[in-house]
């Protein structure tokens, strides 16, 4: 049989061991267990760091325990690794023998359902992993590499690291499992191909290692060995390496070489005490003890090791726990006879009992776990060699970390500058896109899309902008408010439009004026008197309505212009109109008819009838589906503008003024040669015209136009019908008005008709369909003073003509 034999002695058990016997007997010293009366026994077994010696060393503490018929074995302190105390513990349990460890952190054994008896002093592996990941998250290196073992302790730490990182965005570049024994067979190809694979990540400028001292020594040396000889300098290896607690506190050489270490301890707590007794220890001539351990205590007390003592509270807690349960169990129970007591009762009481160090009362939690939180130290190198100088304190409570001097000052400031990354850092407006089968954290940077937008760096996807009021160019960092447009007041375009429309209603107030202070000369008489003001009036409103399209739209505006205008032009239209048949009847027809057609012509009963269709229509309009405002959502702007409501009918009011502009049309143009103080067929022609064209041009330009400018084109075109009027019907007037003053007489008007009736006597001559082309400019309804005397001197001049020819 092949039994494992310990061949040399590690300061770090050795330490522990002494740290043991201080515990024990200070306190059996303490008043706690001398008043109860209690005196706690010491019996060390060493575990070669093998499970199967750590078994037979526990069998042997139960065997001789019954054989010699000694005080039963109560409870046991450690072991120090995970392995060897998970193989321990399934042996105890059979016996609920309460088992405290001050090192074994593998998390399995907080699974009360398999290890109800193991208890620790130190919290478990998936607290050193949160605090390992909150630092690397805190140092935004997302690109990291894994070195463990493949025993209980390292796989469970690699679950939870891997389980813990997967939720921070960081990546396991590579998973190196190593054996978890140093005599393994396939140990040394293990560490060479760890080296090969750091070696071969360049970028993996972080490594979380949860190895033995020993594999971490083996694996820096073949690392140096394979950067060498691969002709790189020793810069190429270096990197930031995570220590757990497993080899946090082993003596580094040359840590220049490797870069920056960080290790993870269990809490030191006060060891003045302990130092204390290693230096009477090391004094001491007398003893067993002295001969054996003299040397590792001389070195820990001159302070050469100090770093072997890190975590010597959870070995001292670890005894006071067991004191505080033995004297609560023992004021229940007999314990002066051995048989009496047993230890699933002092595994109760430990679960019950609080126990005091330090001014500080502590109890396990329902895992079994006492959580204290850790201490980080970095290596650095001094005159002197290599030492570890703690530089931050983990918070378990709050998952962060406070350190012992300010940035400045802190070594680990250093570590900031270090980039660990699979991929350079995305840049606000981009976000992250990895390829299929890729680590998220291996991507390429792609500008987000358009309304797309990213604010902070490595974003895994781009939001959304609200395309109703917000949009955002490519490559944006924030939405950007959609402006409002609209046809508003100070556009320049705008500007002019409205200076053309004041400018209409001034004129017309000034036509109006004028016209009513002449309203007793032939011009004005001859113009159509009342109907002229009506005209007038109805233009003036028509350009108030032009004014509508300007500025920002609401329902009440978007109604008010297209009925405004439709009405007021109608009218205006309906006022030509009455002018041009009043034409038609006075000289396109023979006497006979004249007469009746002239009792049944009435001027205000036409205007009116043809302006009740068009208000007709526009009411049913509004009632039925009526204009309204409306936003129209464009890429970048937000358009504010008039719906129409129905199409329908906005063509129906358009059409129907057309269609009495087309009557003036036909019905002036046949009028057109009439004598010049009376003829207005020639610009009623032109101005029905002008209204024609530029509105047949208003079509195809507002279907097929939208924008900022389209009420513009509305507008343009109702300014250009409005001036057509003023211009051809009323600037002619005020031309004779005030500046051909001789011809607003009645002698002018007299002399004009009978040059006129003169020629028409040698038209007949040629043509008598001529006659037809003889018309007079009339638009009063009743033919009174100037206007009755010369239209029947006319009439007679005609019918002498008439019977001239017939003889």
């Amino acid at each position: 049989m092949f039994l494992v034999s310990c061949f040399r002695i590690l300061d770090r058990g050795v330490v522990r061991a002494l740290a043991m016997v201080d515990a024990v007997q200070r306190a059996n010293a303490a008043p706690l267990l001398a008043n109860a009366n209690l005196t706690l026994g010491l019996w060390i077994r060493d575990s070669c760091s093998d499970v199967s010696t750590a078994l037979r060393a526990t069998e042997d503490f139960i065997r001789e325990e019954r054989h010699w018929r000694r005080r039963p074995v109560m409870a046991l302190v450690g072991a120090g690794q995970s392995e060897i105390s998970i193989a321990v513990a399934r042996q105890l349990t059979l016996q609920m023998i309460p088992q405290i460890s001050y090192s074994s952190t593998a998390s399995i054994l907080s699974d009360k359902s398999r290890f109800p008896a193991f208890l620790r002093t130190i919290p478990n592996d998936e607290h050193q992993t949160g605090a390992m990941v909150s630092l690397i998250s805190s140092f935004q290196w997302s690109w990291v590499g894994m070195v463990t073992t493949d025993g209980d302790y390292g796989l469970s730490a690699l679950n939870n690291f891997l389980w813990q990182t997967a939720d921070r965005q960081i990546c396991v570049a590579f998973k190196s499992v190593l054996p978890e024994s140093v005599t393994n067979q396939n140990i040394h190809a293990a560490i060479r191909q760890t080296a090969l694979t750091i070696y071969n990540n360049p970028k993996v400028k972080v490594i979380v290692s949860f190895a033995k001292p020993t594999i971490m020594e083996s694996l820096f040396k073949e690392l140096k060995r394979q950067t060498l000889a691969a002709g790189d300098s020793l810069d190429a290896m270096r990197r930031v390496w995570i220590a757990s607690d497993s080899w946090s506190s082993m003596d580094l050489k040359n840590v220049e070489e490797l870069g920056h270490v960080v290790g993870f301890h269990f809490k030191r707590g006060n060891i003045e005490q302990f130092v204390n007794f290693l230096s009477r220890l090391e004094a001491s001539e007398e003893g067993e003890v002295q001969s054996s351990h003299s040397l590792v205590a001389s070195t820990v007390a001159s302070g050469e090791t100090e770093s072997g003592m890190l975590g010597m509270c959870s070995v001292q807690m670890a005894v006071l726990a067991i004191a505080y349960a033995a004297v609560e169990m023992c004021r229940h129970n007999d314990c002066k006879t051995p048989e009496a007591i047993q230890p699933w009762q002092l595994l109760e009481a430990l679960w019950m009992e609080e126990f005091e160090t330090e001014g500080a009362r502590y109890r396990f939690d329902q895992r079994g776990d006492i959580n204290l939180g850790y201490d980080v130290s970095v290596w650095k190198v001094q005159a002197g060699g290599t030492v570890q100088e703690t530089v931050a304190e983990y918070q378990p409570q709050n998952h962060s970390f406070s350190f012992t001097r300010g940035d400045a000052m802190n070594p680990l400031t250093a570590l900031k500058n270090i980039v660990s990354r699979c991929s350079s850092s995305c840049a606000p407006g981009q976000f992250k896109k990895s390829a299929e089968g890729q680590h998220t954290c291996c991507y390429e940077c792609i500008n987000c899309t358009e309304n797309y937008y990213s604010n902070s760096t490595d974003m895994d996807q781009c939001f959304s902008c609200n395309t109703d009021r917000e949009w955002a160019p490519e490559g944006s960092v924030a939405c950007i408010p959609k402006e409002m447009l609209f046809f508003c007041w100070n556009n320049g375009f705008a500007i002019v439009l409205v200076a053309f429309s004041a400018l209409g209603i001034v004129l017309a107030l000034l036509i109006s004026a004028l016209f009513y202070h002449q309203r007793h000369t032939p011009v004005v008489r001859a113009s159509g008197g009342p109907l002229s003001q009506v005209i007038l009036y109805s233009l003036i409103v028509s350009f108030v309505s032009a004014m509508l399209f300007v500025g920002q739209p609401n329902s009440a505006q978007c109604k008010a212009r297209q009925v405004l205008y439709g009405i007021s032009f109608t009218v205006c239209v309906s006022c030509v109109l009455v002018k041009t048949l009043q034409i038609l009847l006075a000289f396109q027809f023979n006497p006979a008819q004249q007469d009746v057609l002239r009792k049944l012509f009435q001027p205000y009963v036409i205007v009116s009838v043809c302006s009740a269709l068009q208000v007709v229509t526009c009411i049913c309009w509004l009632v039925l589906k009526s204009p309204f405002s409306y936003i129209i959502n464009q890429n970048t702007t937000l358009l504010q503008d008039c719906h129409e409501g129905s199409y329908i009918a906005f063509g129906v009011m358009l059409g129907y003024i057309a269609l009495l502009a087309f009557i003036c049309f036909v019905c002036a143009f046949k009028c057109r040669k009439l004598p010049q103080q009376y003829n207005e067929a020639r610009f009623i022609t032109f101005s029905m015209l002008l209204y024609l064209m530029s509105w047949l041009l208003f079509i195809p330009i507002y279907v097929t136009t939208s924008g900022v400018y389209l009420p513009a084109v509305e507008m343009v075109v109702i300014l250009i019908s409005n001036y057509g009027i003023l211009s051809c019907h009323f600037f002619p007037k005020c031309y004779v008005i005030l500046l051909k003053k001789d011809k607003n007489t009645q002698s002018a008007f007299k002399k004009s008709l009978y040059e006129y009736s003169s020629k028409s006597t040698a038209s007949f001559e040629t043509s008598e369909s001529s006659e037809n082309a003889v018309g007079l400019d009339w638009s009063t309804v009743e033919i009174k003073s100037v206007e009755v005397s010369v239209l029947n001197q006319d009439l007679k001049q005609r019918q002498s003509l008439r019977r001239s020819f017939s003889v």
